[in-house]
C-alpha cells in the first residue's frame, strides 16, 4: 500500500512538471518580454556563481592532474597526462560537477525565493495587479540558467586545464606553450560539442525544477526550507538522467 502511494506521488509530481515545463514553453514566446529581468537574473546566476565555480574547476583540474599522474606513471604513459585530463574534463567532469554546483547554489536560491514570495501571497498580489507571475518570475529565470550555466561550463572547462598545466608542474617542468599543444592537438571539436549542448539541458533542468518547486510551496515556512532542499536534489537526479541519455546519443552518433 505505502509502495503504491509512493509510487502514484512519483508519477503525479513527474506530470505536475511535465505541465510546468509545457506552461514555460507557451508563455516563452509570447509578449511582453522581461528583458530587464532577464538581465538582472543572468547577472545573479551567472556572474555571481563564477567564483564558486572557478575554485571548485580549479581544485577539480589540480586534483585530477596530482591523482592521475601515478597510475600513468606506472605505465610509462605519463606523456599523456595533459590529453587524458582535458578530455575527461571537457567531455563529462566540467559539465556535470559544474551543473551539480550550479543545482546546489541557483537551485536552491530559486526554490527558497519563490517559495517565500508564495507562502507570504507576493505571487498572488502579482496576479491581482494584473502582472504575470508565471511569465515575470519563472520563464526569466528557466532562461537565464539555461544560457548561464552552458557560460559557467566553458570557464570552468579552461580554470580546471589550466589548474592541470599547475599540476602537472609540481613534480616536472613542461612549458606552457607545450602543454597548451598537447592539450589541443588531442583535443577535437566533436569532444567538445555534445558536452556544451548538454550543459544547455541541465541548466534548463535547474531553472525549471527550481522554479516549479519554488512556484508550489505549500505549508507556510517550513515548506520554504523543503522546496529549497528538493529543488536540489531532483535537480541533481535529472541532471544525471540528461548525462546518461546524451552518453547514450552521443555514441550511437559516433562521437566517442
Amino acid at each position: 500500500m505505502v509502495r503504491s502511494q509512493t509510487v502514484r506521488a512519483f508519477v503525479e509530481e513527474v506530470g505536475d512538471i511535465a505541465s510546468f515545463t509545457g506552461r514555460f514553453f507557451r508563455e516563452v514566446f509570447r509578449p511582453r518580454y522581461e528583458w530587464a529581468e532577464l538581465l538582472r537574473q543572468s547577472f545573479i546566476n551567472g556572474y555571481r556563481s563564477l567564483p564558486l565555480v572557478a575554485v571548485t574547476a580549479f581544485i577539480m583540474g589540480l586534483v585530477l592532474t596530482v591523482q592521475s599522474r601515478p597510475t600513468l606513471e606506472r605505465f610509462g604513459a605519463e606523456s599523456m597526462l595533459p590529453l587524458m585530463v582535458a578530455i575527461s574534463v571537457v567531455r563529462e567532469i566540467g559539465p556535470v560537477i559544474t551543473a551539480l554546483i550550479c543545482a546546489g547554489k541557483i537551485g536552491s536560491s530559486i526554490g527558497a525565493e519563490l517559495g517565500s514570495m508564495k507562502v507570504t501571497e507576493q505571487i498572488d498580489a502579482m496576479e491581482v495587479s494584473g502582472t504575470n507571475p508565471f511569465k515575470y518570475l519563472v520563464v526569466t529565470r528557466v532562461v537565464s540558467t539555461t544560457l548561464m550555466v552552458p557560460v559557467l561550463v566553458v570557464f570552468a572547462d579552461a580554470i580546471a586545464i589550466y589548474a592541470s598545466y599547475i599540476g602537472v608542474n609540481i613534480k616536472g617542468s613542461v612549458s606552457w606553450s607545450l602543454f597548451h599543444q598537447q592539450v589541443f592537438d588531442s583535443l577535437v571539436f566533436a569532444d567538445f560539442l555534445p558536452a556544451f549542448i548538454k550543459s544547455f539541458f541541465f541548466g534548463f533542468a535547474i531553472g525549471i525544477v527550481g522554479c516549479y518547486k519554488g512556484f508550489n510551496t505549500k505549508n507556510g515556512t517550513e515548506g520554504v526550507g523543503q522546496a529549497s532542499h528538493s529543488s536540489v536534489v531532483v535537480a541533481s537526479l535529472v541532471i544525471f538522467v540528461i548525462d546518461l541519455i546524451a552518453v547514450q546519443i552521443t555514441d550511437i552518433l559516433g562521437y566517442n
